[in-house]
């Protein structure tokens, strides 16, 4: 065989799947494998016309019969449609055949890279889906943690100064503190240099039991008994003695008032044919053709808005005393009282608040059920407003609004311009020309939440807990100024507080805690809270928190569970309205209910007379001489 021959073959095959049966493809296929393992294959360029391909196959020498067999095999099953000699591949193809195999494994290279690039992604990916979720796990392990503490551990959030190891020493530790040179105390100047707090003394009996009527039961000695038993002298009264005293309740109880009005006739002028008639004069109902008087409204307000009794026990209560009084009824009573008598009294108050330089407010939500463009499920909102700490008398005040727009406060505290102490509500953005004070008992709230459950074992203090201690640390330093004039006050909290806000800035720059954990809310709030914390430094009536506002809160709450909604708007401003009286009355050391039966008692002649509403303010004289408690318990 010649040299020419020795080259082997260009085969030209267009494969056709009609030309062949399903048996004869086995062939084919086996054929082809063996000219693969053989290594007779050498390449297969792509023609890219359906599937006609060019096969080259190199033939050795010995070998040409058994491969011409298996040539003419595959040409049978798939026919060929050119074939001829291969000659040895020019300079110039064969160039161009390297460069086609650097491209394709340049190809595959890329094809490589591109996976692992993929792969990396991919993994990238992975690692950050598992981090998210172990962060999501913790989350909500820290909530069941938080949800665990509301329901079985204390409501107080006072913390002892033992609960966490050097609670209170972030700026007081040993080894700053100490001074070799300082000699030992001797015994007695030790006791003597201690200044133990006075305790708050208990109230005495008669301060007790100062405010009540006194009755006295008198027990005498029988008329038979009343001679000497010895010589049978009547005996005479030598003193009188106090055994013991005891408290009697009078239960309520309704009586059926009836005016009787006297009616004078002459009778002169009868017979003269002339009726002249004079009637007694008799005092102004209430309500027009209502059995309520001052004392029945007085009492059911007082129940509703003291006592927290809501309208439908009241209904029942009223029945055991063998009246039927319907709770539509009493709702009527006192929506009608509270707008028409009550109303003029707390719009006074509102203006004497505005004139006030300290004001705290807060909000809480409510739910009306009658209420236009909402539906019964919708929330609404109480807000709070109340007088600082200025050596005035105290105000608190309710206001009903259907939201929380921050509008609503703008509007109730126009015309105030002086420190507004609140929470981190946005809302009170709003208000201009006011100096804003942050809360830090809303702050230090944000890191309690925060704190780490039991479970944890290290021993190294959380960010949760060093923030806690910068919260307490300064509560502690207020309560040792609690008694101080506001001058002093304000010297001694510039002289301590401003290093410890210094220093908590700055720790607080360090901490990084995870998104959507509850140490990421504290750092969050106490980060947007800082231009806001440190002003109640700018004068000592200020507060470092807005425990007034949660206290103005706290009635209404309790209220609120009883008697679950409002069912008007009418209904809501009424209360809101009663709440303020109420509480103003109480923090002004009055009887409530003699309070509320005194206006109700003096507004039907003052409702067209406003100058005479200041008279029925809690301060006022005629007030504290009417209704003030005289207990100092």
């Amino acid at each position: 065989m010649g040299p020419e021959e020795r080259c082997g073959w260009v085969i030209h095959m267009r494969m056709e799947p009609s030309g062949y049966q399903e048996d004869n493809s086995s062939h084919f296929l086996r054929g082809f494998v063996s000219l693969w393992k053989a290594q007779r294959f050498l390449w297969m360029p792509p023609c890219g016309n359906g599937m006609f391909s060019t096969f080259r196959f190199r033939q050795n020498d010995g070998a040409g019969t058994a491969e011409n067999s298996l040539f003419r095999r595959i040409s049978g099953i798939i026919g060929i449609s050119e074939k001829k000699r291969w000659f040895p591949m020019p300079q110039s193809e064969m160039e161009a055949l390297i460069q086609l195999q650097k491209e394709t494994i340049e190809s595959l290279r890329q094809l490589v890279d591109s996976q692992r690039l993929t792969i990396e992604q991919m993994a990238k990916s992975h690692e950050e889906q598992t981090a998210q979720l172990n962060q999501t796990i913790a989350n909500l392990n820290e909530t069941v943690e938080y949800l665990k503490k509301k329901l079985f551990a204390s409501s107080s959030e006072k913390t002892k100064k033992d609960a966490f190891p050097g609670q209170l020493d972030l700026f007081n530790e040993a080894e700053a503190a100490a001074d070799p040179s300082v000699p030992e105390p001797t015994l007695e100047e030790a006791v003597g240099g201690y200044e133990r707090k006075a305790r708050k003394q208990k109230a005495t009996r008669e301060e007790i039991l100062a405010g009540l009527p006194v009755v006295e039961v008198p027990c005498t000695v029988p008329d038979e008994d009343r001679n000497c038993p010895y010589c049978n002298t009547p005996m005479e009264v030598i003193g009188k003695k106090v055994v013991r005293e005891e408290l009697r309740i009078i239960p309520a109880k309704v009586e059926r008032i009836q005016y009787v009005q006297e009616v004078l006739g002459c009778p002169e002028c009868k017979k003269d044919g002339a009726s002249v008639i004079v009637g007694a004069e008799t005092p102004s109902p209430l309500l027009k053709h209502s059995l309520a008087s001052v004392s029945t409204v007085a009492y059911v307000m007082y129940q509703k808005y003291v006592n927290s009794i809501p309208l439908y026990r009241q209904e029942a209560d009223w029945k055991q005393l063998g009246v039927k009084l319907s709770r539509a009824t009493l709702a009527n009573w006192v929506i009608k009282c509270g707008i028409d008598y009550m109303e003029p009294v707390y719009e006074y108050l509102h203006q004497c608040l505005l004139e006030r330089d300290i004001i705290h407010a807060d909000e809480t939500p409510c739910q009306v059920l009658k209420e236009d463009g909402k539906t019964a499920q919708s929330r609404s909102y109480m807000w709070l407003y109340g007088s600082g700490n200025d050596e005035l008398p105290p105000i608190r005040l309710y206001d009903y609004q259907p939201s929380r727009g921050g509008y609503h406060a703008e509007e109730f505290l126009k015309g105030f311009s002086g420190y507004l102490i609140c929470d981190g509500f946005s809302g009170y953005n709003k208000l201009k020309g006011v100096i804003r004070c942050g809360c830090l008992a809303h702050m230090r709230r944000y890191w309690n939440e925060a704190l780490p459950g039991k479970s944890r074992k290290s021993s190294d203090k959380t960010p949760a807990e060093i923030g806690l201690d910068y919260c307490n640390q300064l509560f502690e330093l207020e309560k040792e100024y609690a008694d101080l004039d506001a001058d002093t006050r304000k010297a001694k909290r510039l002289e301590t507080e401003p290093a410890i806000w210094e220093a908590y800035w700055s720790w607080l720059e360090t901490v990084n805690p995870a998104g959507g954990s509850r140490l990421a809310k504290a750092v969050t709030y106490a980060k947007n809270q800082k231009p806001y914390m440190e002003n109640y430094l700018l004068d000592g009536r200020c507060s470092i928190s807005n425990n007034i506002a949660e206290n103005i809160a706290r009635p209404y709450a309790v209220g609120r569970k009883n008697f679950l909604f409002h069912d008007t708007v009418k209904g809501a401003r009424a209360s809101a309205v009663i709440y303020s009286l109420v509480e103003t009355a109480k923090l002004n050391n009055l009887n409530i209910y003699a309070y509320l039966e005194t206006v109700l008692l003096y507004m039907p002649d003052y409702k067209n007379e406003p100058e005479g509403i200041e008279e029925l303010m809690p301060w006022s004289e005629m007030i504290q001489q009417r209704c003030q408690i005289k207990s100092k318990s």
